[in-house]
């Protein structure tokens, strides 16, 4: 991959009432105090980060990432990482995190944290959001971005998570349409919620791109590429592809090398359409007035990065072999990918349920299995029930890393945050922690604007 990359992770949290003390809505706060106070998994934050994350709100973890509360719910946030299989692992593990917090706290049986993007019952949605960092002089001019929206669009292909229903009303209607045929089942469950293909302040107007250009880095050479539009993955495969197939793809446009006819007419409806089509079989409009499968246009992109970088390094080679195994059985034997594409999982399991007990897909019950497939208790949790094919399962088990609770990544910024955090929770010392900084109380500063540095012997001679 050779790119800096990472993801931030927004956690439901289900909570059986009749059996949990205290509120619902404290669950978040406990499991945060657990992590850093009794676990001590990392260092609480003793300032204020802006006016929404006052001292105490989160802090940042001795692996190199972060874990917050952010609007009443839990959200980790996995440190930089240089290769692929890196950011799987660090993903993984801030599931780990928190299901080793309620474990701890004996609170398994009757809290549940999901790693998932919708409410059925409120219509609230969490989100998974990637960053990529780039080079500052990469123009994105409107044919770049028009490419680049036309494969995010259609890479839900193998990112999905799948979900029941739809979002009601749809997120992106400001006014009451006609009523249209009630959705079943759709590949993504962020595709309702996103509303625009690039915009700024994404609070309320969700987009595929956050056009906030904040990079946690020297802003005279790095941008960060921040993506809304992806899924929260339960599986580790899904997240490679999306995480490996898109880095591919940036690297293509800071190359100039993206393909130049692949462009959506509308990346938002295209998104929308896609996802409700529920078979991974949709047809789209471009830009010049023909039509094309979103399957055909995925081929496209996985043909022209083969012809350019192919044979560039092993991990390069495994994302393209990956990428083209996946396109070729959601084509022809979509059963191969069961463990392995989220939303393929989900609906055969839905599937054989609903067939079971006669279900139609608007049963409420259907709902419930949708949620638990996302419970990240891996004694509960439908998707550690699947049975994946030898290729899928052994690289989902390899990603489950007990080191990356404590140990950052050793080559990238991380390290030297980690290494600090370290020693400040030894010393005792007042500190200030930031991704591109590390403080302490007498004024001190240390600045790390470059990501792929370790910072290490600098961090060493300044915590002295």
């Amino acid at each position: 991959m050779n790119r800096i990359a990472g993801i931030e992770t927004e956690y439901g949290c289900l909570v059986n009432d009749d059996q949990a003390p205290g509120a619902p809505d404290s669950w978040p706060v406990r499991v945060k105090n657990q992590v850093f106070r009794k676990t001590k998994l990392g260092a609480i934050d003793l300032h204020y980060r802006d006016y929404e994350e006052p001292p105490g709100n989160g802090g940042f973890l001795l692996n190199g990432g972060r874990l917050y509360i952010d609007m009443g719910h839990l959200e980790y946030a996995s440190p930089e990482c240089l290769n692929l299989r890196d950011a799987v692992a660090y993903d993984v593990a801030g599931d780990t995190i928190l299901q080793s917090a309620l474990d701890a706290m004996r609170a398994s049986s009757h809290v549940s944290f999901l790693k998932n993007n919708i409410d059925h019952h409120t219509g609230a949605t969490f989100g998974c959001h990637e960053n990529y960092l780039m080079r500052r002089e990469v123009q994105f001019n409107t044919p770049i971005l028009g490419t680049l929206l036309a494969f995010l669009a259609t890479r839900q292909l193998f990112t999905g998570a799948g979900r029941v229903g739809q979002a009601n009303p749809l997120s992106f209607d400001w006014e009451t349409s006609a009523e249209t045929a009630p959705v079943d089942f759709q590949l993504s469950q962020r595709a309702d919620h996103i509303v625009n293909d690039i915009y700024q302040w994404v609070q309320f107007n969700r987009a595929i791109i956050n056009a906030r250009d904040e990079p946690h880095a020297d802003y005279r050479k790095y941008r960060r590429l921040h993506l809304l539009i992806g899924d929260s993955n339960m599986s580790p495969f899904a997240t490679a592809l999306k995480l490996g197939t898109t880095s591919l793809i940036l690297t293509l446009l800071e190359q100039r090398e993206l393909p130049r006819d692949v462009v959506l007419r509308d990346a938002v409806l295209s998104t929308r359409e896609i996802s409700r089509e529920g078979a991974g079989r949709a047809v789209v409009k471009l830009d010049d007035g023909r039509t094309r499968s979103a399957l055909d246009i995925q081929w496209a992109f996985l043909e022209h990065a083969s012809k350019r970088l192919g044979g560039c390094d092993e991990e390069t080679d495994w994302i393209l072999e990956n990428w083209a195994f996946t396109l070729d059985a959601l084509a022809s034997r979509p059963e191969l990918l069961v463990g392995g594409v989220d939303w393929i999982s989900k609906k055969w399991l839905l599937e054989m349920f609903r067939e079971k007990e006669g279900l139609t897909w608007q049963d409420p019950w259907l709902q419930s299995i949708d949620l638990e497939y996302h419970n990240i208790n891996r004694e509960n949790g439908l998707f550690y029930a699947l049975t994946p094919s030898k290729r899928i399962g052994e690289f989902n088990d390899s990603m489950l890393r007990p080191e990356a609770l404590r140990i950052p990544p050793s080559n990238t910024r991380a390290f030297g945050r980690g290494s600090a955090i370290h020693h400040f929770q030894q010393s005792g010392q007042p500190y200030l922690i930031n991704w591109d900084s590390i403080a302490l109380e007498n004024n001190r500063y240390l600045m790390m604007p470059d990501p792929f540095d370790t910072y290490e012997s600098e961090v060493e001679e300044f915590v002295r």
